[in-house]
């Protein structure tokens, strides 16, 4: 009896690691959008290649994936050609929900989930990425071009060839994510992009920066504990000539910034902060460091770079033992309003 729920085995998925199971999971998704139902994709490895996702409809999974490992209802990408694995572009309303998504680091770009919309359209996307592993793509694990109203929950994306999360677009929720491991920014938003929540998320080892936002604006930044990026931990910079505008970044933990940047770089910073206007830096803790096991390069250069800022409050962070050269290198150049005060702290002083 119909529950809600189709059984893409049903469809003829074999989900056995060896078949191809392109076509049968497309037929599953296809019925379950004509019945505004969900696709249920049981434990196991689903080869296939780009599957497009339906409007009103879910693809379900069962999600005991470990954080390098994958595990439980696995779609592993076998087409070196593919433009991403799912394909989320006009699926308006949809969710993806369990699944491990592993990329192989098959072919150029290939990204996890894709939207990629030629304009922001005339109704909001409002799909759902919820309990999601999204892992080894050689392009970005989920890259959002135009998109407009979204949620990404509970979600690990990780050890990607581009950002974990990169968007062009607005109206998102980033809740309870892990960012780990990408060649790219944990989260990069270097499109236009506004109105964007990221709280709660551990955004960790991104060789480009943590969280790398170029002339957004309408962010709120809460709770993230960002570890041991590239570059700079979070990282507010100029898009056409356009800085970032209108940001509340409050109660975040920013720890060991700077792995990959030359000592001295203003990318070696917990946080960087260039043409910013509107500007909430409060409550955060920033922290120097080295690799786990006291190995690597001890960093950031510096705690915080600011640049060119008007009507800002840089105020009541904790900078103990923040970084290697300088607490606050201030390059100059600001507008009105800006305060800087009672950001405590010291020098790190390396240990053996």
């Amino acid at each position: 009896m119909f529950n809600g729920l189709l059984n893409v085995l049903d469809f003829g998925a074999k989900g056995d690691g060896a078949t191809d199971d392109t076509a049968a999971l497309q037929h599953a998704i296809d019925a379950a959008a004509e019945r505004q139902a969900a696709a249920l994709v049981p434990p196991g490895t689903y080869l296939c290649s780009a599957l497009r996702m339906r409007p009103y409809m879910e693809l379900r999974g069962i999600a005991p994936f470990g954080y390098r490992s994958p595990g439980g209802s696995i779609l592993k990408l076998a087409d070196p050609k593919a433009h991403c694995l799912l394909d989320i572009t006009g699926a308006i309303g949809c969710g993806v929900v369990g699944l491990c998504l592993e990329g192989e680091k098959l072919g150029e770009a290939a990204h996890g989930i894709l939207l990629d919309k030629l304009d922001y359209g005339k109704e909001e996307d409002a799909f759902r990425i919820e309990d999601c592993k999204v892992a080894r793509f050689s392009g970005d694990g989920v890259r959002l071009s135009r998109v407009w109203c979204f949620s990404l929950r509970h979600s690990h994306l990780c050890f990607n060839g581009g950002s974990g999360l990169r968007l062009r677009g607005w109206d998102g929720f980033i809740l309870d994510c892990w960012l780990s491991g990408n060649k790219g920014a944990g989260y990069g938003a270097f499109e236009e992009n506004a109105s964007n929540t990221l709280t709660g998320n551990r955004i960790e080892w991104n060789a480009a920066g943590g969280i790398v936002i170029h002339g957004g604006n309408h962010y709120n930044v809460t709770g993230n504990y960002i570890d041991r990026c590239g570059g700079s931990g979070i990282a507010l910079l100029r898009r056409r000539e356009r800085g970032c505008a209108h940001f509340a970044v409050t109660g975040n933990l920013i720890y060991r910034s700077g792995k990959w940047s030359e000592p001295g770089a203003v990318e070696s910073a917990h946080a960087r902060f260039e043409g910013a206007q509107g500007l909430a830096f409060t409550g955060n803790s920033l922290v120097a460091g080295r690799d786990d096991g006291g190995a690597g390069l001890w960093s950031p250069s510096y705690g915080i770079v600011l640049r060119e800022l008007s009507n800002a409050v840089i105020r009541g962070n904790v900078l103990h033992d923040a970084s290697m050269q300088q607490l606050l290198h201030d390059q100059g150049g600001h507008g009105e309003g800006l305060i800087l005060a009672d950001n405590p702290g010291r020098l790190k002083v390396p240990t053996p």
